[in-house]
């Protein structure tokens, strides 16, 4: 259910390496998230150049249902941001793990991605 390409954090967001940027990783959030949350109406993200801490709230996703921040799951600076998701952000419903990525950041230490969770730790998360 959850791809196996990816790390994942407890906050429910995935990680993908590499982004499209040179030493960028790919950040957006799960299905099981985006599920959670129901129709999205609005993304807010960082703007690209802006440093990003781990662990803090960088963007929010509004819902019909509520309001979610989005946590940076690793430092760095963020490379790049979905633009597409201004006009369309019905799209992280719609392709969580694809078309649906929220933004890339360069991480300030890219062994950080791998003490995230696999696929298989984070269903397991999601079970307990």
């Amino acid at each position: 259910m959850y791809p196996e390409d990816l790390k994942y954090t407890s906050e429910h967001e995935w990680v993908r390496s590499p982004g499209d940027a040179e030493g960028s990783v790919r950040i957006g959030i799960t299905d099981y998230a985006q599920d959670a949350l129901g129709d999205i109406v609005y993304v807010s993200l960082p703007e690209v150049g802006a440093q990003v801490e781990e662990g803090s709230a960088v963007g929010e996703l509004e819902s019909t249902k509520s309001v979610s921040d989005v946590y940076a799951p690793v430092t760095g600076s963020v490379a790049a941001r979905n633009e597409a998701l201004d006009g369309n952000p019905e799209l992280v419903n719609s392709d969580p793990y694809g078309e649906g990525w929220l933004f890339e950041v360069v991480p300030a230490d890219a062994a950080v991605v791998d003490g995230l969770m696999d696929a298989t730790a984070y269903q397991a998360s999601l079970d307990a």
